[in-house]
């Protein structure tokens, strides 16, 4: 259930009307003071007006003489009559002087209390700024930040201790899923390990060994080997939203990509691959976990591989931006099925793949692209996946740039990144 702050019904329609709906809330608290002391104003000129105008006839209002005075009184009269005259007059052109006055001045401060207003909301909508700014900068690894708003007992107050509250909570759920996995996949190793153990010690023993049992243990030790490297990777992705990683360097991204597909070549040889040249640009340095980074370079080359088709094409690329951004991208391409591009971001979601050898019976765990958003995030970059029209994917990675200025700065202690 979303809050809505503004104006009352009426008066929020009012502002709509005046094209202010879409303006910050300090804009319609301006419009609704103005309004407000404007409607104020009108009606106390109009009670003046009313006041004046009774004022004026009963002024007019004169006893009525008899036709058989003398002369003289008819003349006194008459002189009455006129002075009265003259004094309604004045008293009428000294109401409208009143009037006008009053307008000039409610004109006048009408003016000022859009200042007035603008300040006197932007005064009560402080607290709301802090909380907003103060509730940006919390992030996932960052949970343990509270708002801490002090002042009275207020429902602002109350709104940043609710917001307390419930960073509290989700801190506790955070750090017991990332315990979870963690427990969960260092526990799972020690019966991993019998099971193999378990496996060497059946084929090793004397006598020939049945061709079943020797097809069966092979099958099963690729099936723990495959489970084992799932468990490896939770434990990435574990540590990786967690913040684990504290070897942090000066690294060459072009130097991992390259060393990534030197180490899969005979892979790509055995696929019929051909990897297109390469553009690696020596200035894109970064600052990181060496570990992580190498692990991010691998599952995009290995992503490459596993989904691409007999006889296909990977081209990497890597490259510094040359502007203010400080940048440096890693860009891996492949040919392979053509993918609908609405589907691909699901991509860097865990167990999420697509096409025919993209379902559960085909290569890999569907953690690769998972790890590295993870690792890319936690190094305050980007991951962007884009389906090639001609088919296959383009993975484009960008990482702060390590090099000029940004060099000279130490890596963040607490999660061991680039600040």
């Amino acid at each position: 259930m979303r809050m809505k702050w503004g104006p009352p019904r009426r008066l929020a329609g009012l502002t709509a009307r005046l094209g202010l709906r879409r303006g910050t809330a300090r804009t319609r608290f301006t419009a609704l003071y103005v309004t407000l002391f404007l409607l104020s104003g009108t009606a106390l000129l109009a009670i003046a007006a009313v006041v004046a105008s009774g004022g004026s006839r009963s002024s007019q209002t004169a006893p009525d003489g008899g036709t058989d005075q003398p002369a003289t009184a008819a003349q006194a009269q008459g002189r009455i009559d006129e002075l009265e005259q003259q004094l309604t007059q004045a008293h009428d052109t000294q109401s409208r002087q009143i009037l006008i006055g009053s307008a000039i001045a409610l004109g006048v401060m009408a003016v000022i209390s859009v200042g007035l207003g603008w300040f006197v909301a932007g005064r009560v909508l402080r607290p709301l700024r802090v909380m907003a700014a103060a509730t940006r900068r919390i992030t996932a690894d960052s949970l343990h930040e509270r708002l801490a708003i002090g002042g009275p007992g207020d429902e602002v107050k109350d709104l940043a201790d609710t917001i307390d509250d419930l960073l509290g909570r989700l801190e506790g759920s955070f750090d017991a899923q990332r315990l979870f996995v963690a427990n969960a996949s260092h526990e799972l190793r020690t019966p991993l390990t019998t099971m193999r153990a378990s496996l060497d010690v059946a084929l090793a023993k004397p006598g020939p060994v049945p061709e079943t049992t020797a097809t069966l243990a092979a099958r099963m030790r690729a099936e723990l080997d495959q489970v084992d490297r799932l468990l490896e990777s939770f434990l990435v992705l574990a540590r990786t939203q967690h913040g684990e990683f504290t070897d942090s360097v000066r690294l060459a991204l072009g130097q991992l990509a390259l060393t990534a597909l030197t180490g899969r070549a005979k892979d790509i040889t055995a696929k019929g691959l051909t990897v297109r040249e390469n553009r690696i640009d020596d200035s894109a340095w970064v600052w990181g976990s060496q570990t992580l980074l190498r692990r991010v370079a691998d599952n995009v080359v290995d992503n490459a591989i596993a989904h691409n088709g007999p006889g296909g094409w990977i081209s990497v690329a890597v490259r510094a931006e040359r502007d203010d951004a400080g940048a440096v991208s890693l860009v891996v391409e492949s040919s392979g099925p053509v993918l609908d591009q609405w589907r691909v971001a699901d991509l860097a979601q865990p167990f999420r793949r697509l096409g025919a050898d993209r379902t559960g019976t085909g290569q890999g765990s569907g953690l690769g692209l998972s790890i590295v958003a993870a690792i890319t995030q936690a190094h305050h970059g980007t991951l962007d996946l884009r389906a090639r029209p001609e088919g296959g994917l383009r993975v484009t990675i960008t990482l702060p740039r390590a090099d000029g200025r940004v060099t000279a700065e130490a890596p963040n202690s607490e999660t061991g990144v680039a600040r």
